[in-house]
C-alpha cells in the first residue's frame, strides 16, 4: 500500500515560524500536546453533551425510535470520521506540513483546495444515502416502525450532511496551522442552540409543529450550517494562521497532497465503521429491544472517538510539523506520548462505564432487554477501550506523518477479525450476546497492536511508520 507523499511548491519558502509553529517545534512535548488538546477536549464535552440531549430526546418518543436512531447512527458517525478525521486528517496533515517546511503560501493554497474536496464529498455522500435509505437500512436489520424512524431521521439530517462536510473541512484546515481554539468556541456555542432547537423541532412549541425524529435530524443539520459559516467568515478575513482565497489557482499536486493521506484515512474509517455495522447486524437478529440497548452501549465507545480525536488532531498537526522541519526523532516521541495519555483517557471512561452501566442506560430508556443487552456490552467491551485510544492515537500520527499504509492494514485486520468471529460465534452460539462483544474485545487489541507496530522500530533519520505493512 503506497500513499502520495509529493511536496508541491507553488513559491520557495519565505514565511519564518510564528509563536504557535515555535511552541511545536520546540517545546517540551507533553505540555504542548494538553495544550493543544485542551480545545478539542472541550469539543468533545459539548459533543458529548449534545449527543446526550439527542438521546434523551430521542429516548422520549419511544423504543422504536431508539431503535431507528441506532440504525442511522454508524452512519453519523462514519460521516463525521469521514469528514474530520479521514479527509480532514488529509487535509490538516498537508497544512501543518507545509507549515512546519515555513511554507505559507501553500498552506494558503491548500485551503481552497479543501473546501472544493469537502464540497463535492458532501453532496455526494447526500445524494447516496437519501436516494438509498429504506433499502440500507432494512439491510441492517431494521424492520416496521423503527425502520420508518431510521429513514425520517435519516433523510432530516443528510439534508444538511454537506455543511458538517464543509464545518469539519474548514475546522482542519485551522487546526492544521495549530489552531485548535477557534474550530472549538464555535462547536461548543451550538451546543446552546441544540439544547432548545431539538426539543422545540422534537416536539412543537407555539406555531412550530411536532416533527418527531425528523426534528432531531434538522436540528442538527441547522448547527453544521451555522458553524460553517462563521468558520468560512473567519478563514477568508485571514485569521487563525491561513488564509482562504479564491485567488490560488486549482493544482492536481495539491489536490493529491491532501487526498494521499485522506482517502487512505477516509477508506481506513470506513472499515472502522463497518465493524459497528456488522456487530449492529448480528446483535439485530435477536430483537429491536435488543438493539436499542446495544445502541445505546456502542455509543459510549463512540463518545472515545472525540476524546481521542481531541488529542489526535495535536498529534496531526505536532508530528507533521516536526517531520517538515525534519524533527524525526521528536515526531516518533510525540506519536507515543499520544498514544499513552489516549489509552489513560479512554480506559478511565470506559472502566467507569463497566461499573456502573444502568447510570447511563437508565437514562435513555426503561426496557428490561433494552438495558440488560447495552450492561452487557459495556462490562465485556468497554475495560478494553484503552486499547481503542492506542490504536486511534497511533492513527493519527501515522496521518501527521502522511503515511496510512499500517493504519489501513490494522484496520483490516480488525474488521477481519469481527467479521469471521461472529459468523462463528452466529454458527455455533447462536443468540450468545456475550460471546459477540468477547469478538469485539480482539477485534480492538488486534488494532492497537498492527497500528503500533511501525512506531516501535525506527529507521535512520526518521520514524518507520512504514509506506507498507
Amino acid at each position: 500500500m503506497t500513499t502520495v507523499n509529493q511536496a508541491a511548491t507553488l513559491s520557495p519558502p519565505r514565511a519564518l515560524p510564528n509563536a504557535r509553529t515555535r511552541m511545536i517545534l520546540e517545546a517540551p512535548v507533553l505540555p504542548t500536546l494538553l495544550a493543544l488538546a485542551a480545545p478539542n477536549l472541550v469539543v468533545m464535552l459539548a459533543q458529548a453533551l449534545a449527543n446526550f440531549l439527542e438521546s434523551y430526546y430521542v429516548g422520549l418518543l419511544g423504543v422504536d425510535a431508539l431503535a431507528g436512531a441506532a440504525l442511522v447512527f454508524p452512519l453519523v458517525m462514519l460521516m463525521m470520521m469521514m469528514s474530520a478525521g479521514g479527509i480532514g486528517g488529509g487535509i490538516s496533515s498537508a497544512v501543518a506540513r507545509s507549515l512546519g517546511a515555513g511554507d505559507q503560501d501553500k498552506a494558503d493554497a491548500l485551503a481552497l483546495h479543501a473546501v472544493v474536496i469537502v464540497l463535492v464529498f458532501g453532496l455526494v455522500c447526500s445524494a447516496i444515502v437519501i436516494g438509498f435509505a429504506g433499502p440500507l437500512y432494512g439491510a441492517l436489520g431494521g424492520q416496521g416502525a423503527a425502520l420508518d424512524a431510521a429513514v425520517a431521521y435519516s433523510n432530516a439530517l443528510f439534508c444538511g450532511v454537506v455543511f458538517l462536510w464543509l464545518m469539519n473541512g474548514l475546522s482542519a484546515v485551522l487546526r492544521g496551522a495549530g489552531n485548535m481554539r477557534l474550530p472549538a468556541m464555535v462547536m461548543v456555542g451550538g451546543v446552546p442552540m441544540l439544547l432548545v432547537l431539538s426539543p422545540v423541532l422534537i416536539f412543537g412549541f407555539g406555531p412550530v409543529p411536532a416533527l418527531g425524529i425528523t426534528g432531531a435530524g434538522l436540528a442538527l443539520a441547522s448547527y453544521y450550517l451555522i458553524a460553517t459559516v462563521i468558520l468560512a467568515a473567519t478563514l477568508i478575513r485571514g485569521r487563525g494562521g491561513v488564509r482562504l482565497s479564491l485567488h490560488h489557482p486549482l493544482r492536481r499536486a495539491l489536490f493529491g497532497e491532501i487526498l494521499g493521506v485522506g482517502l487512505w484515512s477516509s477508506l481506513n474509517t470506513v472499515l472502522s465503521n463497518l465493524c459497528v455495522v456488522v456487530a449492529t447486524f448480528f446483535v439485530a437478529r435477536t430483537s429491536m429491544e435488543a438493539l436499542a440497548g446495544f445502541g445505546l452501549g456502542i455509543r459510549i465507545e463512540y463518545l472515545q472517538i472525540p476524546i481521542v480525536f481531541g488529542f489526535g488532531t495535536a498529534l496531526v498537526a505536532m508530528v507533521g510539523m516536526n517531520l517538515g522541519a525534519g524533527q524525526f526523532q521528536r515526531a516518533r516521541r510525540i506519536a507515543w506520548t499520544g498514544a499513552a495519555v489516549a489509552a489513560i483517557a479512554t480506559e478511565t471512561v470506559g472502566l467507569a462505564a463497566a461499573l456502573f452501566p444502568h447510570a447511563w442506560l437508565s437514562l435513555f430508556t426503561d426496557d428490561p432487554e433494552a438495558i440488560a443487552t447495552g450492561a452487557l456490552y459495556l462490562r465485556i467491551v468497554a475495560p478494553a477501550y484503552a486499547f481503542l485510544g492506542i490504536g486511534l492515537a497511533l492513527y493519527f500520527a501515522s496521518q501527521g506523518a502522511g503515511r496510512m499504509g499500517w493504519p489501513l492494514f490494522a484496520s483490516v485486520v480488525r474488521l477481519t477479525v469481527l467479521a469471521l468471529g461472529c459468523a462463528l460465534v452466529a454458527w455455533w452460539l447462536p443468540g450468545n450476546l456475550a460471546a459477540l462483544c468477547a469478538v469485539m474485545v480482539a477485534a480492538l487489541v488486534a488494532m492497537a497492536l498492527f497500528n503500533g507496530l511501525p512506531w516501535l522500530r525506527q529507521a535512520p533519520g526518521r520514524p518507520n511508520t512504514g509506506d507498507t505493512p
